[in-house]
């Protein structure tokens, strides 16, 4: 178990020193809340609202609905989650897709449809690794773009006392279609904070390096996102 903390924390703390930029920059704050309801034991809706500036975005706002699909569970994942809120994460592949509504100063809306594969994968010592592969559609004052993206997460949840919490480090780059090349790379270390049953806050720190245009931008972000769980679903 010593062994297993310290193979998390070294590459957390690895993600934390490769994320330095050059020049030091105050942090941007993002903040955001998504509200889950699970209809049955195959699907979910959410409502998503967040400040969006993925991808070398400027300061914009975005909110729109999703569902997803699920497989059945997988016993091994059920156990390495079982202190995680998010049930999908017990699902070996999840299937989703979702709009959104894109506001940002002095520009014009946006609107966004996502399709999302997620594929989880149990690891050994409790290590849950996840892969989702996203695509964003976006239509903007008459105009089409595309990008692709592919997050590895990587997860395990600890005790302290009878509390457990749950670290994570994640890595995702970004093919855009405007630029013709991978040109986003962003970087997490994070934490999900389990409260009650309904209540979930995810904590995390995001570097992004953006080469779409010249010279590169980095930027660095603190996230605070709460995550609500509901179901109509019977137990």
């Amino acid at each position: 178990m010593k062994q297993v903390r310290k193979t998390l924390w070294k590459w957390t703390l690895f993600v934390c020193i490769v994320s330095l930029p050059a020049r030091a920059q105050e942090p941007q704050f993002l903040p955001e809340i998504d509200a889950h309801l699970k209809l049955n034991s195959y699907i979910r809706t959410y409502l998503e609202a967040k400040d969006d500036r993925d991808g070398g975005d400027p300061d914009q706002f975005s909110i729109g609905p999703s569902i997803q699909f699920y497989l059945k569970p997988l016993i091994r994942l059920k156990e390495i989650t079982s202190f995680d809120l998010d049930d999908s994460k017990t699902r070996p592949l999840v299937l989703e897709t979702g709009y959104r509504y894109i506001t940002s100063p002095n520009a014009p809306p946006e609107n966004r449809l996502e399709t999302i594969a997620t594929f989880n994968f149990p690891l050994k010592a409790g290590f849950l690794l996840t892969d989702r592969n996203r695509a964003d559609l976006d239509w903007k004052n008459g105009g089409f773009t595309w990008r692709y993206r592919n997050k590895l997460t990587i997860e395990r949840t600890f005790a302290i006392r009878s509390y457990h919490l749950i670290p994570y480090v994640a890595a995702e780059p970004y093919y855009v279609s405007q630029y013709q090349k991978w040109s986003t790379t962003d970087l997490y270390a994070g934490c999900l904070f389990p409260v009650g049953k309904h209540v979930e806050f995810n904590t995390y720190y995001e570097h992004e390096n953006d080469t779409g245009k010249s010279p590169n931008r980095q930027q660095n972000y603190i996230g605070l996102a709460l995550y609500l769980y509901f179901s109509l679903a019977k137990k």
